[in-house]
């Protein structure tokens, strides 16, 4: 299944890796339970009440320089860009309801054959990339072939779904993809969401996107106008070989922002849409005049992650300990005061709690909040506490790890000195280091921190497909490095299980397991908040739907 050599699993279809933002902490508002918020509120218009033309300015958090969605070392924020120039094969509603987008797929069907999934994807005749270049089966098979972890040219962030093809096929024209898969698969519709170039199949274009861009190898209603590294914009614009509905906006830009500059830049009609997931940012845009605020549920995990590599963290009865003192309560105290929403604290990182078949599976790892216990387990593992000290030591050295923040968000900043404080009453020192948000892509693929508050967004429903993302012991998106050549055999096998069914109720087994390693605590899921000028249409807080961007733009 994975190479350990080359830890290939990461993220593709399901999860992306993501900067955590935060709420905030103050005002009263009346706070909405996970089960009233809207799976999507994006304000759906039809093409005929939009007008032509326009600009949407958003904020991002970074530029990432690995522009390779396909890549193990691209975030979140490499996919925001990719799909504005690339091929997105599918359209959804909030709750992840999938059809093909008829533009790039006029259908697709699964069948059991001899026990096997097998898939067929008929292709729209004129989808062709910028450079000419058919869209059609052979863009599937390099899909496949740079996904699915069996060449070491390339470093696939994620291999799950890819690794159980066993071929992929030209059918009754090169317009039709044939997919099998060995055994039955139930989450196919996750996969070929995104459409690889064939030039990627070369291992130097599969690796030309450090800090470059290939407009020439993507299609779409938009293509790049230019990408900016140094300053941190990328832009857009409509593309002349697109053979689809003509895109409403003239322009779509990215620009690299810190929180507060964010917000004051929405506030001065710079940006057309921005967080107002804090208590700061919600109250500073709820009084503005011309703009609305959309909630919907937010599809991503967010998360605090012990690295099992530090000196100090290595023991997992140190782990266990930092698990069982942090106050998750707490930490939703800080997040969520001032902004509409509350919600208990997840227990899965598989499903969310809308979802069926849900379970709090991480209550059997830490069945509470309890200081004294963690205390407990400190003194087994040798870190005593001497008389008249604050801090734990063994051996002479302090117990002492790293909690790094990305960027200015104060909230952010405030659940820092909260898991400060919370440790420090255990005898752990936790030193607080801050970065810059341009340095959240240096941070993650480099593993450089102790303790990491971060998240993992979602982009498609099916997260058991994506189990070993989270707890395979090489996955390249498990950065506690935690788990065990053991526990990947078990996710093996849960892949091989042939019903959804069977595979969810498996899943929240292993899951139990996975979080008795200690490495990921989960902190909160939360509500995507935006704040979006009032005729901005097709777009805000979208959930799990996959609007066509040619269709995003202002209302008439």
């Amino acid at each position: 299944m994975r190479d350990p050599k080359k830890a290939l699993i990461a993220s593709l279809a399901s999860m992306s890796l993501l900067l955590t933002a935060c709420g905030g902490a103050g005002s009263e508002v009346e706070a909405v339970n996970p089960e009233d918020v809207a799976a999507s509120d994006i304000e759906p218009t039809s093409r005929d009440e939009i007008k032509d033309g326009g600009t949407l300015t958003t904020a991002v958090v970074e530029v990432p320089e690995q522009q390779n969605t396909f890549n193990a070392d691209a975030s979140q924020y490499t996919r925001y860009l990719w799909n504005w120039y690339n091929p997105v094969t599918v359209v959804s509603d909030g709750e992840g309801n999938y059809e093909p987008n008829p533009d790039y797929l006029t259908g697709y069907s699964a069948e059991e054959v001899d026990g096997n999934t097998v898939v067929t994807f008929d292709i729209n005749e004129k989808a062709t990339f910028n450079d000419g270049t058919p869209i059609d089966w052979t863009a599937f098979e390099t899909t496949w072939i740079i996904n699915n972890g069996k060449s070491e040219d390339y470093n696939p962030n994620s291999t799950d779904g890819y690794e159980l093809i066993t071929s992929v096929a030209r059918g009754d024209s090169d317009k039709q993809a044939i997919v099998t898969f060995d055994g039955a698969y139930p989450w196919w519709e996750g996969l070929f969401m995104l459409l690889a170039h064939p030039a990627l199949k070369e291992k130097k274009n599969y690796d030309s996107y450090l800090n470059e861009v290939h407009p020439e190898w993507g299609a779409g209603p938009f293509t790049v106008e230019k990408v900016d590294f140094n300053k941190g914009e990328a832009s857009f614009v409509p593309n002349d070989k697109w053979w689809g509905d003509a895109p409403k906006l003239d322009k779509r830009v990215f620009r690299q922002m810190e929180d507060q500059a964010e917000l004051n830049a929405f506030r001065n009609g710079e940006l057309d849409a921005a967080s107002a997931g804090n208590k700061d940012r919600y109250a500073a845009v709820s009084d503005m005049d011309g703009i609305d605020i959309r909630m919907a549920t937010r599809t991503a995990n967010s998360l605090l992650t012990l690295n099992a590599e530090a000196p100090n963290l290595a023991d997992i009865k140190v782990r266990q300990a930092i698990a069982t003192a942090i106050d998750r309560n707490q930490i939703g105290e800080i997040v969520f005061d001032g902004v509409p929403y509350t919600e208990t604290p997840p227990g899965s990182f598989t499903l969310f709690g809308f979802q069926e078949g849900a379970e709090d599976n991480y209550s059997t790892a830490v069945e509470k909040f309890d200081p004294e216990a963690a205390k407990a387990l400190l003194d087994e593992a040798g870190w005593t506490l001497a008389e008249g000290e604050t801090i734990r030591t063994k051996d002479g050295e302090p117990l002492k790890v790293r909690y790094t923040v990305i960027g200015e968000d104060p909230v952010s900043n405030a659940m820092s000195i909260a898991v400060q404080s919370m440790l420090k009453n255990i005898g752990v020192d936790v030193v607080i280091e801050n970065h810059p948000s341009s340095d959240f892509s240096k941070v993650f693929t480099s593993g450089d921190f102790d303790i990491f508050p971060m998240g993992f967004m979602s982009n498609d429903p099916f997260g058991v497909a994506y189990f070993g993302q989270m707890y395979a012991s090489d996955s390249q998106l498990n950065l506690s490095h935690t788990g065990t050549p053991e526990f990947d055999k078990k996710i093996e096998e849960l892949q091989k299980l042939p019903t959804a069914e069977e595979q969810i109720k498996r899943a929240n087994e292993l899951e139990d397991e996975a979080f008795q390693h200690y490495g990921l605590i989960p902190t909160f899921n939360g509500a995507s908040i935006i704040a979006v000028k009032e005729d901005l249409v097709n777009y805000g807080a979208p959930g799990f739907s996959i609007v066509p961007l040619e269709d995003i733009g202002y209302k008439k």
